[in-house]
């Protein structure tokens, strides 16, 4: 989990913070959020990425330990099961710049050159 942990935060402008409720770390950039780091109801470990809703499907048929979004909008939400390695963590990793390209690309460009002022001006690396 901390590998996940510091590859979310490591993101330009990404915040981290707990969620008491959700006993999960939630990640936010421009207050928008692109990942959340928890358990699902067994308390089995996942984290959860926005996804295209057409790579979404296909990456739930290609893999068991990708569902649909645990306790978020399951078309545009997939949660990974990350602890028996099923799933590649380089495959885990992409899908973590893709998340926060989405979200990255959603903000309004105002937002975004405050971001990047912010951090110096230097852009994010974008999939």
């Amino acid at each position: 989990m901390e590998h996940l942990r510091a590859a979310c935060k490591a993101k330009l402008g990404a915040t981290e913070t707990y969620v008491e409720d959700w006993s999960a770390f939630n990640y936010k950039i421009g207050g928008k959020m692109f990942a959340i780091i928890g358990t699902d109801g067994k308390k089995k470990p996942l984290i959860s990425l926005k996804c295209d809703v057409g790579e979404s499907e296909i990456l739930r048929q290609q893999y068991e330990d990708i569902v649909a979004g645990y306790y978020l909008n399951k078309q545009h939400w997939n949660s990974i099961y990350y602890d028996n390695h099923r799933v590649p963590i380089e495959l885990i990793e992409e899908l973590i710049d893709h998340s926060y390209s989405l979200i990255w690309h959603s903000l309004p460009k105002k937002k975004r050159a405050d971001i990047l002022k912010n951090r110096g001006g230097v852009k994010p690396r974008l999939p």
